[in-house]
């Protein structure tokens, strides 16, 4: 039983800051690519973010760059994305993935495992 299971989503005002975490069961992180997704109603599925199992070096959508930043804790077998000056545009549902791989490529394709998605709303 291979999960991932997002957590930390909420309400909050523009500005404001989140969270969000990741726990892995079932499997380890150490070798796999981490990412986050985004997907707003209506919209398509977006990356947002990615880390790399190799070189632990991070690419963040240009939307987000300054604002988030990626991390991953082998030891706890949890990814986190810290999201900071939250803006409306980044409300959606934030989705963890991870796969096995040291490219970070933000394609939804390349990755294997999927969290159910955590809502991310940011309004006054």
């Amino acid at each position: 039983q291979l999960q991932l299971v997002e957590s930390g989503g909420g309400l909050v005002q523009p500005g404001g800051s989140l969270r969000l975490s990741c726990a892995a069961s079932g499997f380890t992180l150490d070798y796999y690519d981490i990412g986050w997704f985004r997907q707003a109603p209506g919209k398509e599925r977006e990356g947002v973010s990615c880390i790399s199992s190799r070189s632990g070096r991070p690419n963040y959508a240009d939307s987000v760059k300054g604002r988030f930043t990626i991390s991953r804790d082998n030891a706890k077998n949890t990814m986190y994305l810290q999201m900071n000056s939250l803006k409306p545009e980044d409300t959606a549902v934030y989705y963890c993935a991870a796969t096995p791989s040291s490219l970070c490529v933000l394609q939804l394709n390349n990755y294997r495992y999927w969290g159910q998605g955590t809502q991310v709303t940011v309004s006054s």
